[in-house]
């Protein structure tokens, strides 16, 4: 609790000690800004999913030579329609392991992007403008607003913890409207 000069206590507003989601710029060293990198979890990137796949085909493929050799001639067959249901579905799952989302604020601009395999959805906002509220309920997908656009973030943050999510985002957008963008402080206490 601190005092104002009338002598009247006041709360302070509360503020993360850390930013969980976001990543702040030291001011001190560039222009402050945060950024948020939401990204899908993946227990493997698309280079070593593939590289894996390979191997299966060598084995896979020498196996149905060996028993092609041996006069089961059906068997090539077999392994070529597993290795393309495989490889089908590889490509399927690869083309959405990169799926993120991108917000930025910096420059006195808040910058989203949401990236879902080839498609890439943007909006920018000024912050004086933005909204950040929940689409439907505290778990639900957070909607970001303002100036005629609207944009849902979220899809990557577990829902119980996505009211964190938007309360960083409201600070950040706070602290980008109070003072003039190159003198914004640390929101770490």
């Amino acid at each position: 609790m601190s005092t104002c000069s009338y002598g009247h206590p006041t709360v302070a507003p509360t503020l993360p000690a850390v930013w969980r989601f976001g990543r702040e710029t030291d001011p001190s060293v560039s222009e402050w800004s945060v950024e948020w990198l939401l990204k899908r979890n993946c227990s493997m990137a698309p280079k070593q999913l593939f590289a894996i796949f390979g191997a299966l085909c060598a084995v896979s493929l020498t196996i149905a030579a060996y028993f092609w050799w041996q006069g089961a001639t059906i068997i090539m067959a077999f392994a070529s329609v597993e290795l393309v249901a495989v490889g089908t579905a590889l490509l399927v799952y690869s083309r959405h392991a990169t799926d993120q989302e991108n917000i930025a604020l910096r420059k006195g601009r808040l910058t989203v992007a949401h990236t879902s395999g080839n498609t890439i959805e943007t909006a920018e906002f000024a912050p004086e403008w933005v909204s950040v509220e929940p689409v439907t309920g505290d778990e639900s997908l957070i909607e970001v607003s303002g100036q005629g656009r609207r944009i849902e973030v979220g899809r990557f943050v577990r829902p119980e913890l996505r009211r964190q999510l938007a309360n960083e985002l409201r600070h950040a957008v706070r602290l980008a409207r109070l003072r003039p963008q190159g003198s914004l402080p640390s929101a770490e206490l």
